[in-house]
């Protein structure tokens, strides 16, 4: 993890969905300048400036971190990974613990409950992309950055070129490697990216990260860096049969290792960055003075100059917090996610991991001495539902990024507005100036669309940003070939149904929302739920209403269905895609718009499959639970629920039915009579121990 964060510390093919209907224009016709120039040794993942593909799809790579040595269950990796990608996230990325399998030096062993293809396995089965990061060096606040003990016994420095240290790594990534290298995405496997050594970015002087601000980076020393060292430990994984790109992690923005920098260059570079320092004894979770601003830290024009040719990337992102477990998930909770997550979104974030996903345990005083037992960190499977709406929009990934402003879309200067931008599409992302500020702000946000500058709502009343929170206002959106021409409401997803697109949108309850679509489509044919307000203006129809708990659904003839929503309500829809010939299998992809999805089911919905006219679901609940199938891409007329057939009927033209919960019985087993397996890590207490 970041030391940033102390103590916690080549083809290119677009996928464009066409926007046509927004503009009248012909969206081939729209060509991007691209930048890449490193030599690919396989064609399968390939990258420019906006993002990286995978056979021949731009996706945003939105992942989050999952150590298997931290979990040392294989039978529960599957749960984890169906979890992460149930939430819309495209991967995961992993560190290796090297102390672990190379105890004995010279003997790096594999096996058992560190055997990594049963990872694999499930990773692929549930549709994850994988980033793996074997060091040797992890840091992960593990004793010793999980180098193994008998290092301490060498002359030579670790982590430079001192040949006893470079002999004594040699053997472990060559095994490491090998295996990594089995299971690339080249061979069929879920790797698509490697990241050799880990935050190799600061020297023992630096002062630390509290002299980052206002974009400049002061007390930081890089100067004791050995780009031969890097250089040789990328070459050994290459050796090994590595050829997906090689990503770089430095701690701080500064370029270190950025391509084209010369010996130790990666492919793509990117860096970490945790806004809260949680190395301190724990406060208030509510006061976010510890809290240094990403916008002062970083933005998309301090990319463009440090490495302008690679999607803008961010290896950790702060998912979890430190000091406290009591503490971290209310520090690092869905007001952070909303705020951080979005600034960054702001700057056309393209590849963002989130440290960490899933915690799990330090086992056997893995952990280092300023840490604990649980490894939890307030890691959320929780709340951050943006990864649905992303997936859904690839003209973002080719926007052109906004470093924010204040007062230039809005009509006051306590709000900043990000405004990544295309040729047919825009974002605008509203949050506080303030980034701590709890108050509620009301605004107008004065947008370019395709009908021209406007200013919404047009139906009166105000927008608000109650908070500490942040918004998706989205401009000439395409819904399946229906032009969006905006809505100040969030997309939570939407997907083709049969013969209509079904598209979802969320706010905070009693905010004002409005949306407008192509009077072409009709005034709304049918709405069920509570009220609204309709107009046509000009060539469009302009919809607003207050946002509460009653769900509105608005049906614009046979070919669109709106449902607006409550945000909490949002949250119990799912959006899943069906299981599709690989290598797309269960991994996300734009194409996916008429291939998936959407329930409405409570805790958790893991996988989806259509066999004739019955929808199979698998998942979870933690209560007697209503579902209800709001999108098929065919007909369904039957329903099964972890392979029962549930007592359904068509209300409103969409399947429903009842799920029971009933209470689990649990036996725990009888530990004393079960068969033990272990290694003797203390042979030094054996009379006969021979140093």
């Amino acid at each position: 993890m970041a030391a940033t964060f102390n103590t916690f510390a080549c083809a290119l093919f677009l996928i464009y969905l066409s926007l046509s209907s927004c503009l009248g224009l012909d969206s081939s016709q729209n060509t991007l300048p691209t930048r890449q120039e490193t030599l690919l040794l396989q064609d399968i993942v390939t990258w420019d400036q906006y993002s990286i593909s995978v056979h021949g799809e731009r996706i945003i790579f939105l992942s989050g971190e999952f150590h298997p040595f931290r979990l040392p269950s294989p039978g529960l990796w599957l749960e984890v990974f169906q979890k992460i990608r149930a939430l819309g996230f495209a991967g995961v990325s992993f560190y290796l613990d090297w102390a672990l399998v190379e105890r004995e030096r010279g003997q790096v062993r594999l096996t058992g409950i560190f055997a990594l293809d049963q990872f694999f396995s499930a990773a692929s089965e549930a549709g994850i992309h994988l980033i793996a990061r074997p060091g040797p060096y992890i840091n992960a606040e593990t004793s010793g950055g999980r180098f193994p003990g008998w290092l301490t016994r060498l002359e030579g420095r670790l982590k430079t070129t001192d040949q006893d240290y470079l002999d004594a790594i040699t053997p472990y990534i060559s095994t490491v490697g090998g295996i990594l290298a089995k299971a690339q995405v080249t061979n069929g496997g879920p790797i698509i990216l490697v990241q050799p050594e880990n935050e190799y970015t600061l020297c023992m002087n630096t002062t630390g990260y509290t002299q980052i601000k206002n974009l400049t980076l002061t007390g930081i020393n890089s100067s004791c860096l050995e780009k031969q060292y890097m250089s040789y430990v990328e070459n050994e994984y290459r050796k090994a049969g590595i050829v997906v790109p090689l990503i770089v992690n430095d701690a701080f923005p500064l370029g270190n290792f950025a391509p084209s920098t010369g010996a130790g260059a990666a492919d793509i570079y990117s860096f970490d960055n945790y806004p809260f320092d949680c190395s301190t004894a724990p406060v208030d979770p509510s006061n976010w003075a510890a809290l240094i601003d990403p916008l002062l830290q970083y933005n998309f024009t301090t990319h463009e100059q440090i490495s302008p040719k690679t999607p803008f990337s961010i290896s950790e992102f702060q998912g979890g917090g430190g000091v406290g477990v009591e503490f971290s998930a209310a520090y690092i909770g869905y007001e952070f996610e909303r705020v951080f997550y979005k600034n960054n979104y702001g700057f056309r974030i393209a590849v963002q991991s989130l440290y960490m996903i899933f915690g799990g345990t330090n086992w056997g005083n893995l952990g280092y001495p300023g840490g604990y037992t649980s490894y939890d960190v307030g890691a959320a499977i929780a709340e951050n539902r943006e990864a649905n709406f992303l997936q859904m929009s690839p003209a973002y990934l080719t926007t052109r990024p906004d470093n924010g402003s204040f007062g230039v879309y809005t009509d006051t200067h306590d709000l900043a507005i990000t405004a990544p931008s295309g040729p047919l599409t825009s974002f605008y992302i509203a949050r506080h100036a303030d980034v701590a500020s709890l108050a509620s702000t009301q605004y107008k946000l004065s947008v370019n669309t395709s009908l021209g500058r406007l200013t919404v709502p047009q139906l009166g009343g105000w927008l608000s940003l109650n908070g500490r929170d942040s918004k998706f206002h989205v401009v000439d959106y395409d819904i399946g070939g229906i032009c969006l021409i905006y809505s100040t409401a969030e997309i939570f997803s939407w997907k083709k149904s049969v013969s209509k697109s079904v598209l979802l949108l969320y706010g905070g309850e009693n905010e004002i929302h409005e949306f407008a679509v192509p009077a072409s489509l009709g005034a709304p044919s049918d709405i069920e739920g509570g009220s609204v307000k309709a107009r046509r203006l000009n060539s469009s129809i302009v919809v607003q209403w207050q946002v509460d708990p009653l769900r509105r659904i608005i049906k614009f003839g046979n070919r669109l269905e709106i449902h607006l929503l409550w945000r909490n309500e949002a949250y119990s829809y799912w959006v899943l895609g069906l299981p599709a010939p690989r290598p797309l299998g269960q991994h996300v992809s734009p194409s996916r718009a008429d291939k998936s999805v959407i329930v409405k089911a409570g805790y958790l919905v893991r996988s989806a499959k259509i066999l004739g006219e019955a929808l199979y679901l698998t998942g979870d609940i933690n209560r007697t639970t209503e579902i209800e199938v709001i999108s098929t891409p065919t007909k369904v007329s039957s329903l099964f629920f972890n392979g029962k057939e549930v007592k359904a009927q068509v209300n409103n033209g969409r399947l429903t039915g009842s799920l029971s919960f009933t209470t689990p019985n649990i036996v725990i087993p009888d530990l004393e009579a079960l068969t033990w397996r272990y290694i003797d890590s203390l042979p030094e207490l054996n009379g006969q121990y021979d140093l």
